[in-house]
């Protein structure tokens, strides 16, 4: 019986090289100066905000100077011009109850939102869906009332709510901003619908859901980005506008909303400038803030129907 021995001889001499060793060393990046198009984008973009936040700069600082101090040196502020009486007094003015003219102001911009959503979702939906060339043709019908300036319609829209008895009354100013929201809700839903893959409607329909459920219950949920983006914008246009509720609700209905309610106080005093800025101030602000906080679902929902895939 022949036994085999089988012997492991150890290998000497050799060291392991560490990983990247052999690698030549990487070279520095050089910085390379930004190019004239780089250069004129950022002096454009300089000139933009200083024309923005100049305006807005000198309606702050004013609102809390006193009336020589505002005419002598706008621009400039100091602790022994600084007052919060001013912007007291504009809060407490008999002339613009600024807490009633928020809730005015958000219950239309609740109500607008509501029925403009409500009302273009499921018209953007049928369009997105469909393949004629009819369906294109009434998407274009609505995407031209952007073309057409608001002011333009006012006149009509005065006519036709009188003849329905809706003028200086709160469905009828509802209605029109409604209306007004209408075109642009439905070009960015039925935008972002069209990247909604169809697959999910036909799922819906095998568990029998009919096309009014399957939309409510299965993609208008997926459109949460789009919404927030129309939220943002109509409510933006909602409390920013003047002109519809100046005509429509007239000073005769007793409703005031921010920016009428900033007119009926400041109108008849437009060189009192103690009283200008802070009420401007007050109406301006809460805007500003929602839009500083909602900016990002402005471009996330603008993408999304882009991206979404």
């Amino acid at each position: 019986m022949t036994t085999t021995t089988h012997s492991t001889t150890p290998v000497t001499g050799t060291a392991r090289v560490p990983r990247g060793a052999d690698r030549p060393a990487a070279r520095p990046r050089r910085r390379t100066a930004p190019g004239p198009g780089t250069v004129l984008t950022w002096v454009v973009l300089g000139l933009g905000a200083l024309v923005m936040l100049v305006p807005l700069y000198i309606m702050v600082i004013n609102a809390f100077k006193p009336q020589d101090a505002i005419i002598s040196s706008p621009l400039a502020i100091g602790p022994d011009t600084f007052s919060l009486e001013y912007l007291q007094a504009a809060l407490t003015s008999e002339k613009f109850n600024v807490v009633r003219a928020y809730g005015v102001t958000l219950l239309f911009v609740a109500l607008v939102n509501v029925c403009g959503i409500a009302l273009a979702a499921p018209v953007a939906y049928v369009i997105a869906r469909g393949r004629s060339k009819w369906h294109l043709g009434l998407l274009l019908l609505f995407v031209s009332g952007l073309f057409i300036p608001g002011q333009v319609t006012l006149i009509p829209v005065v006519f036709v709510l009188r003849v329905l008895g809706l003028i200086n009354t709160i469905p009828g100013f509802i209605l029109f901003e409604t209306a007004a929201t209408l075109p642009v809700t439905i070009f960015l839903f039925a935008a972002y619908l069209r990247t909604v893959p169809r697959d999910i409607d036909e799922a819906a329909a095998l568990d029998g859901a009919g096309r009014i459920r399957a939309f409510w219950a299965c993609i208008f949920p997926i459109m949460r980005p789009v919404v927030a983006t129309i939220v943002v914008l109509n409510s933006i246009s909602v409390w920013n506008d003047f002109v519809s509720p100046q005509i429509i609700l007239g000073p005769s209905s007793g409703i005031y909303t921010v920016t009428t309610g900033v007119y009926a106080a400041v109108g008849e005093f437009s060189t009192d400038y103690t009283t200008v800025f802070p009420t401007l101030l007050l109406a301006v602000s809460p805007a500003v803030l929602f839009f500083v906080l909602m900016q990002r679902h402005i471009i996330g929902g603008l993408v999304a129907g882009a991206t979404k895939g």
